[in-house]
């Protein structure tokens, strides 16, 4: 049965009031497919649905449902259910959960809970923001050395149900310090008798709690990881963090990057779901700065006044130079800001990208420029010297925004700023400016 054809059956349930009808209906769906169908309801019918999901599936559903709806279900429900609502949640989601709530519906919630839950979340929350230790959990599967695979498995069995994944198993001394990890599969392999420290893996990856997230995303992506563990400066274990929570930083770090890339100040929020004011004020600052840098630009033509007069013809290339100097800056920039991302260039390798996009710009230049000379020159009749003029302008301006555009994002990051701020606005406006001094100084020194 499709979405659209499950969505009216169960639209037509609630109308009729067929509650064990409508619960077994939605026991046949996914908890990611409950949630997107509750996003939909409106305030009357989106409590009643959510009170008849049993309760080890409404704790996971509440999990992908969007913020805006987790705080009415919070401000419909009572204080017990709220306690049972965040003590069937694993605790990584609960604590995203709660930093996305304003701190009334916060101060409710944790008022609601046990002391032993308030104060594992108040010591998630005190993690900075987008660090290793505010998104990670601590419900995993942890064995002491000295126990064997079989009393590792027995363990396992009583105390699986409740981690977040059991798929790597970790060890660790008597002070914490985290030791090795251990695969279900070579756990399960391994002979009864086998000491569990004599079939881990020692050589560990790990990141620090205070890392930056987007570090402990290139390092799962780099080690093709399902879980990395946090340790804390003195290399005690105090959390893990899964694949699917690295995903969600990925997709959030990518969406930053676009709207920079894009003049756009980032925003956590959903665009139908962000006022218009909102909106023109993420945009207006860059805008701002990218309209007073177009001043340059102005001032630099104002200067050369005399020589447009002198050589009307000249001012029709002004955009066909521009245009093209913007479009190769930005190609560089987005192919260096993609390997920055995903590790494979580095500011070391600044004189080897520039080398490298030094040729390109040559090659690409040369087509160029001999393409607008052979136009200028048979199809247009502008004249040898005004051929000559805008095909050589055109070549320097493309070997010079190639270099622009792939050293800029180099240098960002080396000053720890986010290579995409030097994307395509920033970097076309510079080149911009560089390609009307290119043209006029060349056109000056031929045509006066």
């Amino acid at each position: 049965m499709n979405s659209e054809r499950m969505k009216e059956r169960l639209d037509a349930l609630i109308q009729l009031g067929r509650h064990n009808e409508l619960r077994g209906a939605m026991m046949m769906l996914n908890e990611v497919d409950i949630a997107e169908y509750m996003a939909e309801l409106k305030k009357e019918h989106l409590l009643m649905v959510f009170r008849i999901l049993p309760k080890d599936i409404s704790a996971d559903v509440f999990a992908y449902l969007d913020d805006e709806k987790k705080q009415e279900l919070i401000e419909l429900i009572g204080d017990g259910e709220i306690r049972a609502l965040i003590d069937d949640m694993f605790l990584d989601d609960a604590v995203d959960f709660l930093e996305e709530m304003p701190a009334s519906v916060v101060r409710r919630i944790l008022q609601s809970t046990d002391e032993h839950t308030r104060n594992l979340i108040n010591q998630f929350l005190r993690y900075p923001e987008n660090s290793a230790g505010s998104i990670m959990t601590i419900e995993y599967c942890e064995f002491h050395q000295g126990i064997t695979a079989r009393q590792a498995l027995d363990n396992l069995k009583r105390t699986g149900i409740d981690k977040e994944t059991i798929y790597t198993l970790y060890i660790i001394d008597q002070s914490r310090r985290l030791c090795g990890t251990l695969a279900l599969r070579r756990l399960i392999m391994a002979p009864d008798d086998a000491l569990v420290e004599t079939i881990m893996d020692t050589t560990v990856i790990s990141v620090k709690t205070l890392d930056d997230q987007e570090t402990v995303a290139d390092t799962v992506r780099k080690y093709d990881l399902l879980t990395i563990p946090v340790v804390d400066n003195e290399e005690r274990l105090v959390g893990i963090i899964t694949a699917d929570d690295v995903m969600d930083v990925i997709e959030e770090e990518n969406t930053e990057d676009f709207e920079k890339m894009a003049a756009l100040l980032p925003s956590d929020d959903e665009y139908l779901k962000t006022s218009a004011f909102q909106l023109a004020k993420n945009r207006m600052p860059w805008l701002i700065v990218l309209m007073l840098s177009a001043i340059l630009t102005g001032a630099i033509i104002t200067h050369f006044e005399g020589l447009l007069a002198g050589a009307v013809g000249l001012t029709a290339f002004i955009p066909m130079l521009m245009g093209t100097g913007g479009n190769c800056g930005a190609q560089a920039s987005t192919l260096v800001i993609r390997g920055l991302a995903l590790g494979e260039v580095q500011f070391k390798d600044t004189l080897k990208v520039l080398w490298r996009e030094f040729h390109v710009g040559l090659m690409v230049g040369l087509a160029l420029a001999g393409l607008t000379f052979l136009r200028l020159m048979f199809l247009s009749q502008s004249g040898l010297t005004v051929s000559l003029v805008v095909s050589i302008s055109l070549y320097c301006t493309v070997v010079f925004s190639k270099a622009i555009g792939c050293t800029l994002p180099l240098f960002a990051k080396r000053i720890n700023l986010d290579p995409a701020l030097m994307a395509s606005p920033l970097i076309t406006t510079l080149v911009d400016i560089c390609s009307l001094l290119i043209f006029f100084m060349i056109a000056s020194q031929w045509m006066l």
